[in-house]
């Protein structure tokens, strides 16, 4: 059975590499990737009125609200491209984000259909996010702040995948290993549910 639609969402702490995954996945499948980041860099960079609220929000160092956030992506959802399918990485993030979503397809007759966790174990993603740290220079990666952002991710984050574990559609990748290894292992379990990229 080969499924039409390709509704995806990618899951895994800092530094488990869902980002660079994300994108090999979406294009593999001709579905664009819905980064919750590039939504809002894209919305800043263009003035839009959803994009001067999130920058007065970010600029004074805090976190953009569930419901702004929720704006963003249904407003990037109802795009052509995105009508065959999607890749959501970075949203939803937490429990409410999840209602929020799900609501949000229901009214289009839709749901998710696989949610990919990359599983990574804590120790490495420390160590790759401090090696990425120093190759790119970036002063916000300290050790304290890596900490914050994945303890952060343990407590909100990692609490959906229960959520979707109920509805049997959670595959749990390895995400150890090189990259093409790790890709290979995501088409393999999207396969077994009937995925076929477009792109064999």
């Amino acid at each position: 059975m080969t499924n039409t639609s390709a509704r995806f969402l990618i899951v895994g702490p800092q530094g488990s590499g869902k980002g660079t995954q994300g994108v090999r996945i979406a294009e593999s499948f001709g579905i664009p990737v819905v980064s919750t980041g590039d939504i809002f860099r894209a919305n800043i960079k263009e003035g839009t009125d959803l994009g001067k609220k999130v920058q007065a929000i970010t600029a004074a160092g805090n976190l953009v609200s569930d419901e702004l956030t929720g704006e963003l992506v249904r407003d990037r959802l109802a795009q052509n491209d995105a009508q065959p399918g999607f890749l959501l990485d970075g949203y939803p993030r937490n429990r409410a984000q999840v209602a929020h979503l799900d609501e949000f397809l229901a009214g289009r007759g839709e749901e998710l259909d696989a949610v990919i966790e990359l599983d990574v174990p804590r120790a490495e993603s420390i160590e790759r996010l401090s090696l990425r740290a120093q190759e790119q220079g970036r002063a916000d990666d300290t050790d304290e702040a890596i900490a914050h952002r994945l303890d952060i991710y343990e407590r909100e984050t990692a609490p959906i995948l229960a959520v979707y574990g109920e509805k049997g559609i959670v595959d749990k990748i390895d995400g150890v290993g090189s990259l093409d290894e790790i890709t290979a292992r995501i088409m393999d379990a999207l396969a077994a549910r009937g995925f076929t990229p477009a792109t064999a």
